[in-house]
């Protein structure tokens, strides 16, 4: 019996544990769309999926110039968002022949530059509690 309660006692606390480490969430919301028509396309990324394939990703509409996502479950670590003003509502974004960028983009910490966006600029950290971030195109 002695052995069974300090091990049902740190089986309870890793379980816990176990549970609270992802319940961590990022609002994202981008602040200056310049029309409310389509929708805003969003990507959270880590430092080794970044640009390829998302942790998450969320479509969400446009009210009045804003629109808002909130990626759930997740643990605490380093995050990058990437996101688009899908404008003529087809999933992807569009580029002009020259390869320029017809829709508004933007990415976590809004530090934009000539070309696509970088994970270390727009690298961001969850830790103890959830994150609220304001993206502009």
């Amino acid at each position: 019996m002695k052995f069974i309660v300090p091990v049902l006692v740190a089986l309870m606390l890793f379980i816990s544990s176990s549970i609270t480490a992802q319940n961590k969430s990022i609002t994202a919301t981008v602040v200056n769309v310049t029309s409310d028509s389509g929708k805003v396309g969003f990507a959270l990324y880590n430092k080794t999926t970044f640009m390829k394939t998302p942790i998450q990703s969320k479509n969400a509409k446009i009210i009045n110039g804003k629109s808002t996502v909130v990626f759930k479950n997740l643990e605490d670590g380093e995050y990058a968002i990437v996101c688009f003003h899908d404008k003529n509502d087809n999933d992807k974004m569009d580029f002009q022949p020259n390869g320029m960028p017809k829709e508004d983009y933007g990415a976590s910490n809004n530090v934009m530059s000539f070309g696509p966006p970088q994970y270390d600029d727009a690298k961001f950290v969850v830790t103890d509690k959830d994150v609220s971030l304001d993206i502009k195109f």
